[in-house]
């Protein structure tokens, strides 16, 4: 079967993020989460859009190409909604009612269900990236840094475009101190999604503490 999802291509800034930021997790058990107001995962909306007919990956590349153009604040949250209604989606219906119970799970704060539930959604269908991103979210918010680092990975190496996920991985390099790592992740999460929202509060913040302000 053909792979619907394109290979990862990086740039050397972008590359060190994935190449080095586990081992650097790993080492670091008691971090601490970075500061800024709150410092939550970038996560879908709870009301989806309905999905778009056509070709998943060409509906998905035209929305990408427009969200990168949006002129507004809300054109942009519109259409950032249109793509995850398209990757929840892609998990199938299985995908979909596994989904929802973990969903509901989460809202009990049952993390452990939830997650087993999730690792059942990745273990039939390895190429759900919701399915990764959902439970790196569990992880994170559990402070389990270094298992939520390992599935933001799992999301990227499947959609290389996926904004949140790189906002992430920028959250998690933050919050154990590799702030040079941190502000690429968080400027390719920009790269994809120019309006994200909190984003562009950390860039700024990271740049002027890894490159100075400027004179």
């Amino acid at each position: 079967m053909r792979n619907r999802f394109r290979p990862l291509v990086l740039g050397p800034a972008i590359a060190a993020v994935l190449a080095f930021a586990i081992p650097a997790v790993a080492q670091a058990p008691s971090i601490e989460p970075p500061t800024l107001d709150t410092p939550v995962p970038v996560e879908p909306p709870k009301e989806l859009p309905p999905v778009q007919r056509g070709d998943p990956t060409k509906n998905l590349d035209r929305l990408f190409a427009a969200l990168r153009a949006a002129p507004t604040d809300d054109s942009a949250k519109f259409i950032e909604g249109r793509i995850w209604a398209l990757w929840t989606a892609a998990g199938g219906d299985t995908g979909t009612v596994l989904m929802g119970r973990a969903r509901a799970a989460l809202e009990l704060k049952d993390f452990d269900l939830a997650i087993k539930l999730l690792t059942a959604i990745i273990d039939i269908k390895p190429d759900y990236v919701e399915a990764w991103n959902r439970r790196a979210t569990i992880y994170f918010m559990q402070r389990d840094f270094g298992a939520a680092m390992s599935d933001l990975r799992g999301v990227l190496a499947r959609e290389p475009r996926h904004f949140g996920a790189w906002a992430g991985l920028g959250m998690i390099l933050q919050g154990i101190g590799d702030e040079k790592l941190a502000l690429a992740a968080f400027r390719r999460a920009l790269d994809l999604h120019p309006r994200l929202e909190r984003i562009p509060d950390l860039v700024k913040k990271l740049t002027e503490s890894v490159e100075g302000r400027e004179i």
